[in-house]
């Protein structure tokens, strides 16, 4: 279908949108909405099924503009075609609390489906939603009712494709055969620091093929085989990235083909010139043609029409599959079963066993009853204890399945988790070691940006991991996420806190969960005897686990494996005479929320206070604050080595003996002061 007249003034709407924005902004990416508005409208008015006033309608299709400096092209879709997103809106672009930001933000602007502008992450986003889209497909479509039948669009840019987790997110996508999703890749050559040459020489057609993508280049200015490439890309089984070679900047005599227009304002004249060459009327900025506003304004009707028909089908279905029905619902709205914390295990005191195992354990007695928990490891399964023993893997041939084996790609899997919480109905997770979060932070970031309930299990937590060594000992990664807003890091110390650590994080529905657990084992706690106390206290972040006497003279606080420690530190002191209290501290965040009162009655004022960790001691001033004299910190602040773990916490000053020397001294200390 050629482009009409009023098409071509479309297209141009789009542009100057985008233009006029950036220059009130003073900032911004004009070039890539001026190169790409082409192929974005034919996507968006001839294959987009969506509904600019129900933009959360289950069977829409979803668009991902990885390429999120350009935003001023989606905001302006997005305000063309009906969504609550006005031209005040665009005249404060980029500007505070605005609806408009810099880069699309999910949550701050109807139509948004991710956060996107670290480029890549979208990328893995779009796979991570179509994974669950066709997860969620397997599952609920039946004969005669297709719940989920929707595509994944996305505009992709070099950047995107130069970005590693783009390529992990790639890689799994063509082997799973994720054929929803459609990318248009912004075929425009030229990057902030001049053309693509000076930095990337690759065939990407051929490195998507043999991904096992199916593969299209069209010319982006040309329309008719731009529609004949979604169309292509549609029927294929397989994800499609369609190169759209494109001009950045198009309209501006002079920067356009120029990273001049990249990051920049084209600045007054160049504006001036770029409405004449587009033949734009000068005045007013922000011009929407009634005919334009009238014709792309269709997309609100259209809109209605198609998510009333799915909710007639959605009627029919509840009919039809009552529990499956209800089982879909409930995961939509991020409901959980009103008796599922019924199944979580109980531990028996003793020996007990490594936190990783008993997460393990926790997972599939749940399993059953939280069908839509979804997720898997990088390649670590066996060590993470990420597995649903009643599952098979998630395959190319069988999306029915919740083992997913993301291979040796933590960023990727990272970024997928991401992209199915988004999606809604499933709740992911993975996992790997802790000390590979160095891999995943930039999604894990954006996790809690978001605030999407995403659960990673990180094991192999400390230099409790033995012969490994520093390279894989984690030390400096729990103060890094604990300075993550937003993420919730839960580090428990036996069975039951880890029992009650996936409580919180499946209850935890405004942002992400670290489960940091041990590959050594920890003793099991008698949370039952009133010597002790409740493991349900780690829902509060801290809690009194023991107290040796009735009025503790100095208070150990310990978290994970070295509550073990802190204990038997409390054991020797207290046969001295002294009464101690021992606090588990598994999570920092959730204790932060607590009221004063509870705090302090966790952490009284008068006795000093030892905090233990094998990690780095940053932080740890906040909880046993800054006078030597009152307060000390064992940790470690130097990376780890290769040797039996038993001989590492020796050596590092992490056994009981040494914590009560050091409990000691410190009481010493506090006598002085």
């Amino acid at each position: 279908m050629p482009m009409t007249e009023l098409d071509l003034k479309a297209v141009n709407t789009i542009r100057m949108l985008a233009v006029d924005a950036v220059e009130k902004a003073g900032s911004g990416h004009p070039g890539m909405p001026m190169g790409m508005a082409q192929p974005a409208y034919i996507l968006w008015t001839r294959f987009l099924r969506h509904s600019p006033t129900q933009p959360d309608w289950t069977n829409r299709d979803r668009f991902v503009l990885s390429a999120g400096h350009g935003s001023m092209l989606l905001y302006a879709l997005l305000h063309l075609t009906g969504y609550a997103v006005t031209r005040e809106d665009l005249r404060q672009f980029r500007q505070w609390r605005s609806a408009t930001p810099g880069h699309p933000e999910h949550g701050d602007t109807p139509g948004v489906e991710t956060t996107t502008g670290p480029l890549g992450q979208g990328f893995g986003n779009g796979v991570g939603m179509a994974l669950a889209a066709a997860w969620m497909a397997a599952r609920y479509n039946r004969k005669g009712f297709p719940l989920i039948e929707h595509h994944i669009y996305g505009i992709v840019s070099d950047g995107d494709l130069m970005e590693g987790v783009a390529h992990e997110a790639a890689a799994l996508a063509g082997h799973l055969r994720l054929g929803r999703i459609v990318y248009l890749y912004d075929d425009n050559r030229i990057t902030i620091d001049g053309g693509t040459e000076l930095s990337m020489s690759e065939d990407w057609a051929a490195r998507f093929r043999g991904y096992g993508w199916h593969v299209q280049n069209v010319d982006g200015m040309d329309a008719e085989a731009v529609t004949h490439a979604i169309e292509q890309a549609q029927r294929d089984e397989r994800p499609s990235i369609i190169g759209c070679r494109t001009t950045i900047g198009y309209g501006s005599p002079n920067k356009e083909g120029s990273s001049d227009s990249h990051g920049a304002a084209l600045g007054a004249d160049e504006v001036a010139l770029t409405r004449q060459n587009l033949d734009w009327p000068a005045t007013p900025a922000f011009l929407v043609p009634e005919e334009v506003e009238t014709h792309m304004g269709q997309a609100v009707e259209s809109g209605k029409t198609l998510a009333a028909e799915h909710a007639a089908l959605v009627q029919a279905y509840e009919q039809a599959h009552p529990q499956l029905a209800a089982e879909w619902r409930r995961g939509l709205q991020d409901e959980l079963p009103s008796d599922w914390d019924s199944l979580l295990p109980s531990f028996a005191p003793g020996k007990g066993d490594a936190t990783r195992n008993t997460s393990g354990k926790v997972l599939n007695a749940l399993a059953d009853r939280l069908p839509n928990l979804i997720g898997g490891s990088a390649d670590l399964a066996g060590s993470n204890k990420t597995d649903i023993d009643a599952s098979g893997d998630f395959l190319a041939d069988d999306h029915a399945q919740r083992n997913l084996r993301f291979g040796v790609r933590e960023h990727g899997m990272a970024s997928i988790l991401n992209g199915m919480a988004l999606y809604g109905g499933v709740i992911p997770y993975g996992g790997t070691f802790l000390v590979f979060t160095d891999y995943m932070r930039a999604s894990m970031r954006l996790a809690a940006l978001m605030g999407l309930r995403v659960i990673y299990v990180l094991t192999h937590d400390s230099i409790g991991l033995g012969e490994d060594g520093p390279t894989h000992q984690p030390i400096e990664h729990l103060a890094t996420l604990r300075a993550m807003p937003n993420m919730n890091l839960i580090r428990p110390a036996d069975g039951a806190e880890t029992a009650m650590a996936w409580r919180m994080a499946l209850e935890n529905g405004t942002g992400p969960t670290v489960l940091a657990l041990t590959r050594q084992t920890v003793p099991e706690w008698d949370h039952a005897d009133a010597r002790y106390g409740d493991a349900e206290g780690l829902c509060r972040g801290a809690y009194v686990l023991h107290d040796t006497g009735p009025a503790p003279e100095v208070v150990l606080i310990a978290s994970g494996s070295e509550v073990e420690i802190a204990m038997g530190a409390a054991a020797r002191l207290a046969s001295e005479g002294m009464d101690v209290r021992v606090v588990s501290m598994p999570c920092w965040e959730l204790f932060a929320r607590q009221s004063q009162a509870y705090r302090d009655s966790v952490l009284p004022e008068g006795p000093p206070r030892l905090a233990i960790e094998a990690a780095a001691s940053l932080g740890w001033e906040r909880w046993v604050g800054h006078d030597p004299a009152r307060g000390d910190i064992i940790g470690i602040d130097r990376f780890g080595a290769s040797a039996p773990y038993e001989r590492l916490y020796e050596e590092f000053g992490l056994t009981a003996d040494a914590v009560a020397r050091r409990a000691r001294k410190l009481l010493g200390s506090a006598a002085r002061g």
